[in-house]
């Protein structure tokens, strides 16, 4: 008897332990009192849903169940794309694609799910007007032109302002990037006729340039012939012509038919030509 007296005892002991622990795991998941912060997030703490101070890193935290709640929010850079309209200095009308990477800061994670909110109201009701008012302001400085001629310039202006603007709100900018431009159809048939007029005033000036080329070389070839014929005949002196005539003369002279018969043309007495020619040199 007392054996089984003690073996119920026993069992009771343990089934009331089965039952304690079950009861124990089911508070435990019922009411958690921990929180768990996954890699990438910071948990904001709220004690009857106010904010406090203390921001909770990633892991496993003790918490007072139903007096304590925690929300995490993600701090690892995230990419958004925004579609925004704005006017040119010249008042064309441009629509621009912008990539925005951005962050909450980690250190300020609950004053921003204080004052904005959690992830999606930061995109909605931050950062999406302050691109459109960021970005209209400086492309209002330049002509549609220069947006396309100075994209990094303007790249850079809205990089820095969206920057200064959004830090005042936790949330930190770490790039813009300029996706695309769109112009009306009357711009872009203004911006084909520039360049087609560009490249026949490029045409122009070549054929002009040419021109000028073909001129100066005629200008410069008639300059040298001149020159030639003056240097010829300054070297041509009647010693040398009678020379080049004796040079190129066949021993035969000219003959005339006379009363008397054949007769010679001309008389030319080789001793007196080289007579001169010495008196010459």
């Amino acid at each position: 008897m007392q054996n089984n007296s003690r073996i119920t005892a026993r069992n009771f002991q343990l089934g009331f332990y089965a039952v304690g622990g079950i009861v124990f795991l089911l508070m435990a998941i019922l009411f958690r009192p921990f929180a768990i912060v996954n890699a990438g997030d910071r948990g904001v703490v709220m004690h009857f849903g106010k904010i406090q101070n203390q921001v909770l890193d990633e892991g496993i935290h003790p918490i007072m169940p139903i007096f304590t709640s925690v929300k995490s929010l993600s701090v690892r850079v995230q990419q958004n794309t925004f579609n925004a309209d704005a006017a040119s200095r010249d008042l064309q009308k441009i629509t621009t694609e912008l990539a925005v990477n951005w962050h909450i800061d980690p250190i300020k994670v609950n004053r921003v799910f204080q004052q904005v909110g959690d992830n999606q109201q930061i995109i909605t009701g931050i950062i999406t007007p302050a691109v459109s008012e960021v970005l209209k302001a400086s492309v209002s400085k330049q002509t549609a032109e220069e947006v396309i001629t100075k994209r990094t310039e303007l790249k850079q202006e809205i990089d820095n302002n969206l920057k200064k603007r959004l830090a005042t709100y936790g949330v930190i900018v770490d790039d813009v990037s300029l996706v695309n431009f769109a112009f009306s159809p009357e711009f872009g048939k203004a911006i084909e006729s520039k360049q087609i007029a560009e490249q026949e005033a490029k045409q122009a000036e070549f054929i002009a340039q040419k021109a000028t080329q073909e001129a100066q070389a005629e200008v410069n070839r008639a300059k040298g012939q001149a020159e030639a014929q003056r240097l010829q005949r300054e070297t041509l002196t009647p010693v040398l012509l009678q020379k080049q005539a004796i040079e190129k003369w066949d021993g035969r002279f000219p003959t005339v038919m006379g009363g008397s018969g054949t007769l010679p043309l001309i008389n030319i007495n080789p001793n007196s030509l080289a007579n001169q020619e010495k008196q010459g040199n």
